[in-house]
């Protein structure tokens, strides 16, 4: 091979990094590379980060194998101790050419692999300027990086830092170019991003950002967010949700589960009547909005009785998109020192929850069925509505935004009618 070839684990953000690191790695004149961005959020995500570095090595012995992203940031003796591995880069490196220039010689010890420092230590998130994103239709913007809540059940924190907010200013300028290379939606994406703002002078929220952003980028055709808190939503965002039609009509939400007592062991911000009268004041603002959520499953000392909270929940806010999650238990975190369920009970329950979302998603489908929608074409025959429902779309242009028809589902996706008109320009 030649050049750098970049695998991509994980979150929106990790695949906006990811041209970043892709960027400043040839900028450094790195070739021959396949570059690592790792996810830590379940062990299922380090096991297959770790698969694909052995499948890498298997189709390329010649190229300089980099381990970089959250799990490399958490569990740097792991890749460090893999024979296929030649670097390991923490968070804050992969993101600087100065890293890519200076990686250690082949045949180094484990030790000397690791570039890796204290995220803690990390105080600012430099604005990243990208021009595209490789193989997306939809353009990624980093708002925000790292966390500072701390959660029983999750490591990021670790990988990714305290939380630390992109000036706005850099915000509007990266959409403007996004924009003029003709991206049709920008994805407004961290890994807390509704916390935005409260590390800036003035402490400007997320919703505050989007209104400027739709305001001095008027070219934006579509703004989403990605996951968030409900908690932490502002009145900004209220007023987005209600009167701002370029703002897409969907959101990802961060319930986790749907018993308080699981909430409170989970050390979330919100209660499960928080989450309720969250879905129920947006969908007054916005009746065509549709919801996506995470949910843990399994998580220590859930019964059954709790584990029904969640199913009720997702039913109760109309989740159309249920991400399950059997829980895993992540070394570091309080949560793996409580008493933990055995892990065919936790399959179990993250099976069964997962029955609860195919049953809204077919109900989500369903109802979409007779609506006129505009979608935007991507690049594999799939496109997304404004609420984000995933349409069958052959034949018709990527990048295009395109008025149809829903004239029924498969099960999957949604079955449309182009008109014979689109707006293409």
């Amino acid at each position: 091979m030649s050049g750098v070839e970049v695998i991509t684990f994980g979150c929106r953000l990790n695949t906006y990094e990811s041209e970043v690191m892709r960027g400043e790695a040839e900028k450094a004149g790195l070739n021959n590379a396949i570059l690592v961005n790792t996810c830590a959020v379940t062990g299922e995500a380090v096991r297959q980060a770790r698969q694909a570095i052995r499948r890498a090595r298997r189709d390329h012995p010649h190229a300089r194998i980099i381990v970089t992203g959250c799990a490399a940031q958490t569990e740097k003796e792991t890749f460090a101790d893999m024979p296929e591995v030649d670097a390991v880069l923490g968070n804050e490196e992969k993101l600087k050419s100065a890293s890519y220039r200076s990686l250690p010689d082949f045949g180094v010890s484990a030790e000397e692999k690791v570039r890796v420092n204290d995220i803690m230590s990390v105080t600012e998130t430099a604005p990243q300027l990208v021009k595209a994103i490789d193989g997306h239709v939809r353009a990624f913007i980093q708002v925000q990086n790292g966390c500072d809540h701390r959660c029983t059940f999750c490591i990021i924190p670790f990988g990714r830092g305290n939380s630390r907010s992109v000036p706005m200013g850099a915000i509007v300028d990266q959409a403007r170019q996004l924009v003029e290379g003709g991206y049709r939606e920008i994805v407004l994406t961290g890994v807390d991003a509704t916390s935005y703002g409260a590390d800036l002078p003035g402490q400007p929220s997320l919703g505050l950002l989007a209104k400027t952003l739709l305001k001095q980028v008027p070219d934006i055709l579509r703004l989403r967010l990605s996951s968030i808190d409900g908690v932490e939503a502002d009145r900004h965002l209220f007023d987005l949700i209600a009167d701002e039609p370029r703002f897409m009509p969907h959101l990802h939400l961060s319930l986790q589960h749907g018993d308080d007592l699981i909430l409170k062991r989970m050390k979330r911000r919100h209660s499960r009547a928080d989450a309720l009268s969250f879905c129920h004041q947006v969908r007054r603002l916005r009746p065509e909005i549709s919801f996506g959520a995470d949910m843990i499953a399994g998580f220590p000392t859930e019964t059954e009785e709790m584990a029904e909270r969640s199913a009720s929940l997702a039913a109760a806010c109309g989740i159309a998109n249920l991400h399950v999650f059997p829980y895993s238990p992540r070394p570091g975190t309080p949560a793996a020192r409580m008493p933990q369920l055995e892990r065919a009970l936790v399959k179990e329950r993250a099976a069964q929850l997962r029955e609860t979302g195919e049953r809204l998603r077919l109900a989500h489908l369903a109802s979409m069925v007779g609506s006129r929608q505009m979608i935007l074409v991507e690049n594999n025959g799939l496109a997304h509505t404004e609420n984000f429902t995933l349409v069958e779309a052959d034949g018709l242009p990527p990048r295009d935004l395109v008025p149809v028809t829903v004239t029924g589902h498969n099960g999957k996706h949604l079955i449309v009618q182009a008109s014979p008109v689109s707006s293409r320009s």
